[in-house]
């Protein structure tokens, strides 16, 4: 039984893994990051060139035969988005949930690709057989519609993969979280925990996702003009409470962006979008007055294209910003995206519009979908598995993680990064720098 990840373990984002056992590979997750690089012209760098890239599946499309299948966890783009572009090299089933099948297909169609992908819709609880390994999908929390973690079984070893998770008692899309799924794996003998380590150096708790709604409320109703709030396009729960915040403050919700009114557009599909929260379109927004705006907007880490850095150069096809209008930004900094940020909230201000980010914010506008120490410490202690390997993070929090499995009781742990091969039966142990890794860009 081997772990290869090829993306996402060293780094936060771009996940691709697999599981090797009986001469066969199971592919779990296959998404995306942002890279910002120099752009280069006749031989001469003339500025920043930024790309959508993924992680370099050679070492899997060789032997594509192999690949018994490709498991999607959640809809998220560092889990999904490489997936239209690269399933014509894999050409093998794909397995997930009804709303990131809906996302997927709605991909398809606007890439204009649409190949005929087979996509098996699974439920919380059901179980799979993908070759030679046993699938159990577990209901997890996380800020996105039926976000799932794995047990996969197989005759030498059972591996408890959780995905992106958190701890969360008021999830505000789908049910709270329940322990007891994940306790009764302590009697399963799981041989290893591959673990999310995203927040694995932070003390404590996480944020439940519904604190934001009193955060996010408190900011709004102190707005004199229109409000814009840049977040992650997938967070649907974000936009149910902004939804919500609209109607009680006597605003009209709006979607800037494609990728937004595309994640709500497959909510209202699958039946997540409470059917009582009205969006209207963009278009409409330029004819409101300024109070009664409340727009979500692409872009908040700063992406050039997106309609945040439209609206910082008012060049937005809808709506202009005007002198004391506000821009909150209701996400994460994500490392390596500190300098276009800066860039865009150095537009805004010089036009006198008031910008609010979450990590300077008074109010809690802002809720992480990663477990920090205390959650791990408590996953660790129900699952009880032999080996821990910390993934979905850089070395800091990797090895965060590991201190905690430890803490936790677990014998062993193994850290290590892209290309190497972690060994977890019969033998435990990693090769390091087993498979070449690398980026490949697939969209500009």
């Amino acid at each position: 039984m081997w772990f290869l990840p090829l993306g996402g373990t060293g780094e936060i984002g771009m996940n691709m893994n697999l599981y090797g056992h009986d001469h066969q590979w199971l592919m779990v997750d296959c998404g995306v990051t942002f890279d910002e690089s120099l752009k280069v012209v006749d031989g001469v760098g003339v500025g920043p060139k930024h790309d959508v890239v993924c992680a370099d599946p050679s070492f899997i499309t060789r032997q594509k035969e192999n690949l018994a299948g490709i498991i999607i966890t959640h809809a998220h783009e560092d889990h999904i988005g490489a997936l239209p572009y690269l399933w014509h090299r894999f050409k093998c089933p794909v397995y997930t949930t009804a709303y990131t099948a809906e996302i997927l297909r709605r991909k398809l169609a606007r890439d204009g690709s649409n190949p005929n992908i087979p996509i098996i819709e699974v439920k919380t609880d059901e179980t799979q057989i993908i070759g030679p390994f046993e699938v159990k999908w577990l209901n997890i929390t996380h800020s996105i519609p039926e976000p799932h973690a794995l047990v996969i079984n197989t005759s030498v070893g059972n591996i408890f993969h959780t995905a992106d998770w958190k701890i969360d008692a008021n999830p505000v899309v789908g049910k709270p979280f329940d322990p007891s799924p994940f306790k009764a794996l302590s009697k399963q003998d799981i041989l290893a925990m591959v673990c999310d380590s995203t927040n694995a150096t932070r003390a404590g708790h996480s944020i439940s996702e519904f604190q934001c709604y009193q955060g996010l409320k408190q900011l709004i109703d102190s707005a004199k003009g229109r409000v814009v709030v840049g977040c992650f396009s997938s967070n649907i729960a974000r936009l149910i409470t902004l939804a919500k915040i609209a109607k009680r403050t006597g605003r009209y919700l709006s979607l800037f962006g494609r990728s937004l009114q595309n994640t709500v557009g497959a909510a209202k599909a699958t039946g997540h979008w409470p059917e009582d929260l009205e969006v209207i379109d963009s278009y409409h927004t330029g004819y409101l007055l300024p109070e009664e705006v409340l727009a979500v907007a692409t872009g908040s880490q700063g992406e050039p294209r997106a309609a945040l850095s439209r609206l910082a150069q008012d060049s937005f096809r809808d709506v202009s910003l005007d002198a004391g209008d506000t821009v909150i930004f209701s996400s994460i900094i994500i490392p390596g995206n500190e300098k276009p940020i800066e860039n865009l909230i150095k537009r805004f201000n010089a036009r006198n519009i008031k910008t609010v980010l979450a990590d300077e914010s008074e109010y809690t506008i802002h809720a992480s979908g990663h477990p920090c120490a205390e959650e791990l410490q408590l996953m660790y202690g129900w699952v009880e598995p032999q080996v821990a390997v910390p993934t979905h993070g850089e070395q800091v929090h990797m090895i965060a993680n590991a201190a905690i499995a430890k803490q936790s009781g677990v014998r062993r742990s193994l850290t290590g990064k892209n290309g190497d091969l972690f060994m977890l039966a019969p033998n435990i142990g990693i090769k390091r720098e087993a498979v070449s890794t690398g980026r490949i860009v697939i969209q500009q």
